[in-house]
């Protein structure tokens, strides 16, 4: 039985989490890999990619990773790395919405959390803004702690804050793309990019280093018409692989806007672990790449 879409209405699956908070990590996410995956966990002797992102989260544990998975300390480190050029340019950030000073904002811009995943609104006319609906929103997610959902220990001591971002925009009017390289021990192994995200019907096609399209499907189907590779590619994977050193496992997040590649996010646990890599030959060769210490027991 799929039992992810039996509470669709996100706010409720949110208060439902928060309900369950108090449920220690490895019952809870024993519980939450069965219901999602329909498999047991094993932690003992993890093999497939998805029980290692579970083992990761209970084992691999740095208080320092809060500060790359935070979108807003994570400008620093990329500044440092590779260089402010990569990152998308930073209109402000408050602690809650009521402090923010619109008149000083463009009439285009982007509103997202630091702390968490999705709670983002795109904003094409300030005029037209309902105060309201946005205040709910932002106040809504700044009280959500991102740990509890799927016990990723970098969120939990991350500060919520709202970011306005510029807003970028492609000059083919197509939408932009992301690319997401999958990054182990420091070495991307394969990516996908993500496509018509702007009409609703995401797409994932995935890659090998070599940008051979590989029949993998997770959570999207494929593009019916297959991405061609950016000029982009190899700049890409080179940062990639400097900005994920010393990670285990990393996901790199990029966009390509007009010709330039800039940062997207550190992803420490792609789709939380809970998403099965199909067919399942790919679940067991990307858990062959991430080497943990108990593989050796």
């Amino acid at each position: 039985m799929d039992y992810r879409n039996i509470i669709k209405n996100r706010e409720l699956r949110l208060k439902i989490i928060n309900l369950l908070r108090f449920i220690p990590d490895m019952p809870y996410l024993k519980m939450v890999y069965k219901i999602k995956t329909g498999r047991w966990l094993n932690l003992k002797h993890p093999r497939g990619f998805n029980e290692k992102m579970q083992w990761l989260k209970i084992y691999d544990r740095h208080p320092e990773y809060s500060d790359f998975v935070d979108k807003y300390k994570v400008r620093n480190i990329v500044l440092s790395s590779i260089g402010e050029e990569y990152l998308i340019p930073l209109l402000g950030h408050w602690a809650h919405y009521r402090d923010i000073d619109f008149s000083k904002l463009p009439d285009k811009f982007v509103l997202k959390c630091n702390h968490d995943s999705g709670s983002v609104k795109i904003v094409l006319d300030k005029a037209n803004i309902n105060h309201k609906e946005f205040e709910d929103f932002f106040e809504n997610r700044l009280r959500i702690n991102a740990f509890n959902i799927g016990r990723e220990y970098p969120y939990k001591e991350v500060k919520p804050l709202i970011l306005a971002e510029k807003f970028m925009e492609s000059e083919d009017g197509k939408g932009i793309a992301d690319y997401k390289f999958f990054c182990f021990h420091g070495e991307p192994k394969l990516m996908y990019v993500a496509t018509e995200r702007n009409c609703g019907d995401t797409k994932f096609d995935f890659y090998d280093m070599e940008y051979k399209h590989l029949p993998i499907y997770n959570t999207h189907r494929n593009a019916d018409v297959e991405p061609q590779k950016t000029e982009c590619f190899d700049e890409m994977k080179s940062l990639a692989a400097k900005l994920s050193k010393g990670f285990k496992f990393v996901r790199m997040d990029f966009y390509v806007i007009n010709g330039k590649v800039y940062f997207g996010e550190y992803t420490f646990y792609h789709c939380g672990g809970f998403w099965l890599f199909k067919p399942e030959e790919y679940e067991q060769k990307l858990g062959a790449y991430l080497r943990l210490p108990c593989d050796s027991e």
